[in-house]
């Protein structure tokens, strides 16, 4: 009788604990004693005007700036926070179903969020992921789950840093104790880096290129400290002489200068958060040095520009995008504890 329950239990997704983080870019779905399940772009695909929902993630990501006038590809996420809630809550729902397929009990869900939001925004994430269709909602700061996804054992009483670069905010957080003593949110992350890119080749080139095209070179050719070689790369974009489609290449010098301002405000705001940090911890980070999580963090140089300006020692974590979810679904072991206390 126990196996039969327990067979239908699994069948139907009985209760289920998942951890999700809800990025700017992508979302990524932990389900307790499964692992990381779900991992798509955070991007919805509408019709206009019917408002029904077409396509969401990896679909609507391929129709990016390639839609005709009643349909609309967007990212209802904007900085780190919901800037279209009915569109997120569409978004979590597809996701959630897709997770949990069938489920007789709704799940119980934890979600990330920037160290820095306004109440009006924690609520406004505890919504829509309640209307998605989750039991209880429960909220962790994103450079918390990222230490516990780094492996970091933050209960002690020594101090650790995190730098989370994601794709709309960039969280840095001194841990101690299991909570953050100092925390800057900065709304500049993958995101400012694509716009930065963009502005560059329109700039320089005088060529329009879509926010698809700016995050291949970032991938490919980007970086923020000088290369040994000077790697290249063929793309193609609307030239604003002619108005016709052509094709250009572009140096990885170029990246590195289109790519410097944005990366020397994250290297300030994490000289700021140092300068806040009281002596006793400022001395554990020197130490133990600081650690990167997020797909951010992987722009080629990033960690050695860090590590130059503020003279310690930067490691970025084995599985920097996946962090923050693995950080997450660890932390879904606590939610029995959690109850009642971190809604």
């Amino acid at each position: 009788m126990k196996n039969t329950v327990e067979r239908k239990n699994a069948m139907f997704g009985f209760g289920q604990d998942i951890g999700i983080d809800l990025g700017t870019a992508t979302v990524i779905a932990y389900v307790k004693g499964k692992g990381i399940v779900l991992r798509e772009p955070s991007v919805v695909a509408i019709d206009n005007h019917t408002k029904e929902v077409l396509a969401v993630g990896q679909e609507a990501r391929r129709m990016l700036g390639r839609t005709p006038g009643n349909i609309v590809a967007t990212r209802p996420l904007k900085d780190g926070v919901i800037s279209d809630y009915t569109v997120t809550e569409k978004m979590l729902k597809h996701f959630i179903n897709k997770v949990c397929g069938k489920f007789i009990f709704a799940p119980r869900i934890m979600i990330c969020i920037p160290s820095q939001v306004t109440e009006v925004e924690r609520k406004a994430v505890i919504d829509a992921a309640s209307q998605a269709g989750a039991r209880k909602v429960y909220l962790i700061e994103e450079p918390i789950a990222a230490a516990i996804g780094a492996g970091i054992d933050i209960s002690r009483p020594c101090g650790n840093m995190i730098v989370d670069i994601g794709g709309g905010t960039t969280d840095i957080a001194v841990i101690s104790l299991g909570g953050s003593v100092v925390s800057t949110s900065l709304k500049v992350a993958g995101d400012k880096f694509d716009e930065a890119i963009v502005k560059y080749i329109k700039k320089k080139h005088n060529i329009m290129i879509g926010e698809r095209t700016a995050e291949d070179l970032k991938v490919n050719i980007g970086c923020v400290y000088p290369k040994i070689q000077d790697v290249e790369m063929d793309i193609r974009g609307r030239d604003l002489t002619t108005g016709l489609p052509k094709n250009i290449t572009i140096y990885s010098s170029e990246m590195m200068e289109a790519l410097t301002e944005p990366a020397m405000m994250i290297v300030d705001a994490v000289h700021s958060v140092l300068e806040k940090t009281p002596p006793e911890l400022a001395a554990d980070i020197s130490d133990r040095g600081i650690y990167m999580t997020g797909g951010g963090c992987l722009v080629d140089g990033l960690d050695k520009l860090l590590q130059e300006k503020t003279g310690i020692n930067v490691m970025i974590a084995e599985d920097a995008v996946s962090c923050v979810a693995l950080g997450t679904g660890k932390a879904l072991d606590n939610l029995d504890s959690l109850d009642g206390k971190s809604r």
